[in-house]
């Protein structure tokens, strides 16, 4: 362990979460020195190896070698904390608090809490006994689990930024070919729309079931934004959002939906 500055490595396969965790660590931990940045498991092992930080944020979820992976090949020779889009993840290995995660995108709270343990438990030297036993136990975790949570956030797109939306933010999806739009509320509650390269039919895959409902071919809502339906022409009807001027249309195929409402 480096007795003077402590030091850090972030893996993450996206770069701009790499760089926005860079970027809230720098400013909640100005003394920790982030010595490399990966952009797989492997990658992460073999700056790891060069570099030996203190600590290493792993993504759980990263192509070819896992976090997870990557994290067992480290053991106990630095402090693991694990970044993940789903809090199915923040199994009873995180639960003990011997081995830390944060949940995507990076709250600067929650942060700040992990980065206190950190602190303590560098000043405590070695990492727990138990966290092989702890990374074995998580594997398993991750391997039953076959079905991915639903997504809690979208990269897209906004101007000359780029910008993660919270699905819960999420108000409609409507389709465009190739791209889908994305008609969002920001955190003063007024309507944006942005855009990302995803076909919509893939990216309602990966959406809560329970919360959002495709209502025609190229229209997905979520359920919550939903103010009234009125019924149409043709077994046809149209959604009146909560705040917004939109009206979106359900068809034939989809009215079923909204049959008690």
């Amino acid at each position: 362990m480096n007795s003077q500055r402590p030091t850090a490595l972030i893996a993450d396969d996206e770069p701009l979460l790499r760089d926005v965790l860079e970027r809230l660590l720098t400013q909640l931990w100005p003394e920790l020195e982030i010595v490399a940045q990966a952009r797989n498991g492997r990658e992460a092992v073999d700056k790891f190896d060069e570099y030996q930080p203190d600590v290493c944020f792993l993504d759980v979820h990263m192509p070819g070698m896992t976090g997870v992976e990557a994290a067992r090949h480290i053991g106990r020779r630095a402090h693991l904390v694990f970044v993940t889009a789903y809090d199915q993840y923040a199994v009873q290995a995180f639960a003990q608090g011997v081995l830390d995660y944060l949940v995507k995108p990076v709250e600067p709270s929650r942060l700040e809490e992990t980065v206190a343990r950190l602190k303590e438990r560098l000043r405590a030297s070695q990492p727990a006994s138990n966290t092989d036993a702890l990374l074995h136990q998580l594997a398993a975790s991750l391997q039953k689990s076959s079905t991915p949570a639903p997504l809690r956030w979208l990269r897209a797109s906004v101007g000359q930024t780029v910008r993660l939306i919270p699905v819960d933010d999420i108000d409609f999806l409507r389709s465009e070919e190739k791209y889908t739009t994305i008609a969002w509320r920001d955190d003063t509650r007024e309507p944006r729309e942005a855009v990302i390269r995803m076909p919509l039919k893939e990216l309602l895959a990966q959406l809560d079931a329970e919360q959002f409902a495709q209502v025609h071919r190229s229209v997905v809502v979520n359920l919550r934004a939903i103010s009234h339906v009125t019924r149409g022409a043709n077994e046809t009807a149209d959604i009146h959002l909560k705040g917004r001027e939109e009206v979106l249309p359900v068809s034939r195929s989809y009215l079923h939906l909204f049959r008690q409402m």
